[in-house]
C-alpha cells in the first residue's frame, strides 16, 4: 500500500498578529484596487459627508435665510434701534459671522470624524 504523506496545514488564531496583518491587508487592497467592496466602502463615506454637508448647508441656509424673513415678517423691527444701530446691521455684524465660523469648526470636526471612522473601519477589517 502506497499512502501519499497528508498535506500540513498551518492553522491559526483569528486573534494572531499574522491573521490581523493578513486581513488588514485585503481590505486595504480592495479600497485601493477599486474592488465591489472597496468601491462600497467608499461610497458609504462619500455618502456620509454628503449628508453632513447637506445638514449643515440646510441650517446655515434657514439661519441666514431666517434674517430677511424676520425683517419681512416684522415691519417694525427694521426700524428698531439697539445702542443707536439698526438692529438688522447687529444680527449681521455681530450674530452672523461667528454663528459661520461655529459652524464651519463643527463641520471640520464632524467630517473630520467620518474619516477617522472609515480609516478605523478600514484598519480594523
Amino acid at each position: 500500500m502506497d499512502e501519499k504523506p497528508q498535506r500540513r496545514v498551518a492553522v491559526t488564531h483569528p486573534r494572531t498578529a499574522a491573521a490581523r496583518s493578513a486581513a488588514k491587508r485585503g481590505v486595504r487592497r480592495d479600497v485601493n484596487d477599486g474592488t465591489a467592496l472597496g468601491v462600497t466602502m467608499i461610497r458609504s463615506l462619500r455618502r456620509a459627508q454628503l449628508r453632513l454637508a447637506l445638514i449643515v448647508g440646510s441650517g446655515l441656509l434657514v439661519a441666514l435665510g431666517g434674517i430677511p424673513l424676520l425683517f419681512l415678517l416684522d415691519p417694525p423691527l427694521r426700524e428698531a434701534r439697539v445702542g443707536g444701530l439698526a438692529v438688522g446691521w447687529i444680527l449681521l455684524g455681530v450674530v452672523v459671522f461667528p454663528l459661520i465660523w461655529l459652524t464651519a469648526w463643527w463641520y471640520v470636526r464632524a467630517a473630520e470624524r467620518n474619516e477617522s471612522q472609515f480609516v478605523d473601519l478600514v484598519e480594523r477589517s
